[in-house]
């Protein structure tokens, strides 16, 4: 029997990847320049010239040095272009101490910037993709997806030690539930706090003895050009990363085609693609900020792999899979990844997570 739900989400996963085979196979900076301009005035900010544009970002180190670049590839092809930030405050960072999963509200990073784009007072905002709820408000796209970052976590730790160098019953500061599961998969002893906080404040909460360690993003510690304080990269057999890790996601109003014409040079095919096939393979995994989801998938020369991995959070169960293939078997290969992590009890796990 037919599930119309199931089928409407193979649709929608399709045409996902379907665009996004069609922009890898146009190369990069080709996704969006097939589409007429626009002149005149920025819609919602009346008398606002058309060499000026202003980008939204949240006030943190890191949310800064991302819109920071993002800016300075816009620059880069459009030097004449006058571009101004505005710093945001959203509700996750007013709230810097409850765990995330804890916190439950979808776009804790993204709703007030999502507002602001969406009343005019901002022409783009750039956010940390894996940030984006599976949900966009209507009106709203993802303009450019920039290359990717390195997706893997960093390990820091307080004395330098790697994980398996780490004494018995350390204590990792992390509030991510997929990282808490995957370290438990392989150091069951493993004691774990809360710790949440800008990049460098995490830093030196370890630093200062809060905690033994901790895992962060090894893009957003690129990002702020303190890569110098990992002790090492994690790779990605031990930890698998969050989906979108490394990626940053420019939105914008859906039907402003001049910041699609200024975000084209931006734009990255492979990336794109990338992100299309972990979003919608999240969706149709009713993933969340409360479910421990690992994936990663790579693009290039042609191929495209996906491995993905879902642990319980107290690391009683695992289930992994795997697929790789042509990018044009892009959807197929989707498929096959969530076949086989359901077979394995993915769908228990994640409804145990969510209840």
């Amino acid at each position: 029997m037919s599930n119309p739900q199931v089928e409407e989400r193979s649709a929608r996963l399709h045409g996902a990847v379907t665009r996004g085979i069609r922009a890898a196979r146009a190369g990069p900076g080709q996704a969006s320049v097939d589409r007429p301009g626009r002149t005149g005035t920025i819609p919602g900010m009346s008398g606002k010239p058309e060499s000026e544009i202003v980008v939204g970002t949240r006030g943190s180190l890191l949310a800064v040095a991302q819109t920071g670049w993002v800016i300075n590839e816009i620059r880069r092809h459009h030097p004449n272009l006058v571009v101004r930030t505005e710093h945001i405050t959203t509700a996750g960072d007013r709230d810097q101490t409850a765990p995330l999963p804890e916190v439950g509200q979808k776009g804790i990073f993204t709703k007030e910037l999502e507002e602001a784009l969406l009343a005019g007072r901002i022409d783009l905002a750039v956010h940390s993709a894996k940030d984006l709820p599976e949900e966009m408000p209507a009106g709203l796209g993802v303009l450019c997806i920039p290359a990717r970052e390195d997706p893997r976590d960093a390990l820091i730790s307080r004395d330098g030690l790697t994980l398996e160098e780490l004494p018995a019953g350390a204590v990792v500061g992390t509030s991510s539930l997929r990282r808490q599961a995957q370290l438990r998969l392989i150091r069951p002893d493993f004691q774990f706090t809360v710790l949440r906080g800008n990049v460098d404040t995490r830093i030196r909460k370890v630093h200062r003895g809060d905690c033994d360690a901790t895992l962060l993003a090894m893009a957003g510690l690129n990002r702020v050009k303190m890569a110098n304080q990992a002790t090492c990269p994690v790779e990605i057999e031990v930890v698998m990363p969050a989906p979108h890790q490394g990626i940053l996601a420019v939105q914008g109003r859906a039907d402003d085609e001049r910041m699609r014409r200024l975000l084209a040079s931006v734009e990255n095919a492979e990336s794109r693609l990338a992100f299309s096939v972990e979003r919608d393979l999240v969706e149709r995994l009713e993933g969340g900020c409360r479910t421990p989801i690992g994936l990663l998938v790579v693009v290039g020369g042609g191929g495209l792999s996906i491995t993905a991995v879902v642990a319980a959070p107290d690391g009683s169960r695992c289930a992994r899979a795997r697929a790789a293939g042509g990018q044009s078997d892009a959807a197929a290969l989707a498929g096959r990844v969530l076949q086989e992590l359901k077979a394995q009890g993915a769908g228990e796990i994640i409804a145990a997570c969510r209840a």
